[in-house]
């Protein structure tokens, strides 16, 4: 079975009360019911995991326990060096995925680290990114073994 991880950046325990009118009402909890209702449905096995320390998120990178990846970085996005270097080492494909479209955004949001090295940015869709990501990966990889 394909397995995919949904790397979530700072600030996002945050969804469902943290600015609405960007990020939308639902908590980064019903997200992740959504994204692994939809893997299951694809087939694929999904593992989600949020921290607002880019350390951790670079040593859950460094597991490689997956197959592909779905990126959120949020504000790392536009200041990490070091998560792109990470997302470069495990060699492993990933989605880049943003709730909003940064580039209707602040103008610091359109500088970007990873858009150049990922498989697809996805963008402006709210969570819907996520399941349209998983089916990316479901197209590439298959689903089930």
């Amino acid at each position: 079975m394909t397995r995919v991880l949904v790397l979530q950046g700072p600030n996002l325990n945050l969804l469902g009360t943290r600015e609405p009118e960007i990020y939308g009402t639902q908590t980064l909890d019903e997200i992740h019911a959504g994204i692994a209702a939809h893997a299951a449905e694809l087939g694929l096995e999904v593992d989600c995991f949020q921290s607002n320390h880019e350390g951790a998120l670079i040593d859950r990178l460094h597991a490689r326990d997956f197959d592909a990846a779905i990126v959120n970085a949020a504000g790392l996005t536009h200041t990490s060096v070091a998560l792109r270097d990470a997302l470069l080492a495990i060699q492993r494909p990933f989605w880049e995925v943003h709730l909003s479209d940064p580039w209707q955004r602040d103008a610091f949001r359109r500088v970007n680290f990873l858009h150049d090295i990922a498989a697809a940015s996805i963008v402006g869709q709210g969570s819907r990114g996520y399941h349209l990501a998983l089916e990316a990966i479901a197209g590439r990889f298959g689903g089930g073994s």
